[in-house]
């Protein structure tokens, strides 16, 4: 296909390699080598970077987390529990270092990034009871870390943003830590793939209909076929029957991604449950164009540290 894409981003479009996921080797030799050749973020006040490990889920080992605190700080500040990208089978702490310690720096919170579990090796529900810990950890603790219990968010990148969803739905309804915000960026929701982006969007960079499948495939391993009638709403939030009674949300999409509709139904899903929702949707913006260095990313950037701010009362 012919996509209109922003002229800044345009020229990059068809530099990124194609990833093939079926691959799955391969496809994570590709994906570590675009996260270690990543611009790093140089904070502009002092950020000081701990590496824990805390408890994890009943009968699973401890996960992995790393905490950012702005130094310098006077009073408690909020927290930000965050979720690295990956379609739920690559990453780990160092893929979203860059992404933390540039939130931690520019909102003022508290960040802590978890370190979940992948899959296939790892399928739902590891990742997302790895990141439940971690936020009871974080509410917890939330003396120790400095930080106001009653303003602690949540928020993810793409599969991240997915899991940060998931998240807000499990508080909710195990009566778990109280979350204020949650921030979706890009996320990955539905494994139906029925959405207009998700049925055309087949050739788009970084992701496309056929990485979506295998991503779903790889997480849902042992559970359910992705596109079937028991895929449970924890795995895939857009099919969650009741959005009512969770957080504020900040829901972010790109033009020419996959998941471009799913984010966009769900944001509608949550106004209409009555959850206070800003949606923006990017023009000529591909998944993953946030890291590239061009004004609407920038533009992409400076909307999320806002919307957090406003959120979590930074």
């Amino acid at each position: 296909m012919e996509y209109d894409y922003d002229p800044e981003l345009a020229p990059w479009a068809a530099k990124f390699p194609a990833v093939d996921y079926r691959d799955l080797a391969a496809a994570r030799t590709l994906l570590r080598a675009a996260s270690d050749n990543a611009p790093a973020y140089r904070p502009e006040h002092p950020v000081e970077v701990t590496d824990r490990t805390v408890p994890g889920p009943p009968g699973a080992p401890g996960v992995a987390v790393r905490v950012y605190q702005p130094a310098g700080r006077t009073g408690l500040l909020p927290a930000l529990l965050y979720l690295r990208w990956g379609g739920f089978v690559f990453g780990d702490l160092d893929s979203i270092h860059s992404t933390a310690l540039r939130l931690a720096d520019r909102v003022g919170a508290v960040v802590v990034s978890v370190g979940y579990r992948n899959a296939p090796e790892h399928p739902y529900p590891a990742a997302l009871f790895d990141c439940y810990a971690a936020l009871e950890w974080t509410a917890r603790n939330a003396g120790e870390l400095g930080v106001d219990p009653d303003r602690i968010g949540v928020g993810g990148e793409s599969a991240g943003g997915g899991l940060a969803a998931a998240l807000t739905l499990l508080a909710r309804d195990r009566g778990g830590p109280r979350t204020v915000f949650q921030c979706l960026f890009q996320p990955e929701l539905d494994d139906r793939l029925d959405t207009l982006s998700a049925r055309s969007f087949t050739d788009t960079p970084k992701w496309n209909r056929a990485g979506a499948r295998s991503s779903w495939q790889y997480y849902l391993t042992g559970t359910a076929e992705p596109g079937s009638g028991a895929v449970p709403a924890l795995a895939a939030p857009a099919r969650a029957e009741d959005l009512r009674g969770l957080p504020p949300a900040f829901v972010m999409v790109c033009e020419f991604d996959p998941l471009r509709d799913e984010g966009i139904v769900y944001a509608h899903r949550l106004i209409q449950a009555g959850v206070r929702t800003e949606l923006s949707h990017y023009p000529g913006t591909f998944h993953g164009s946030v890291a590239i260095d061009a004004e609407i990313s920038r533009r992409m950037i400076a909307d999320q540290v806002h919307a957090l701010r406003q959120g979590l009362r930074a």
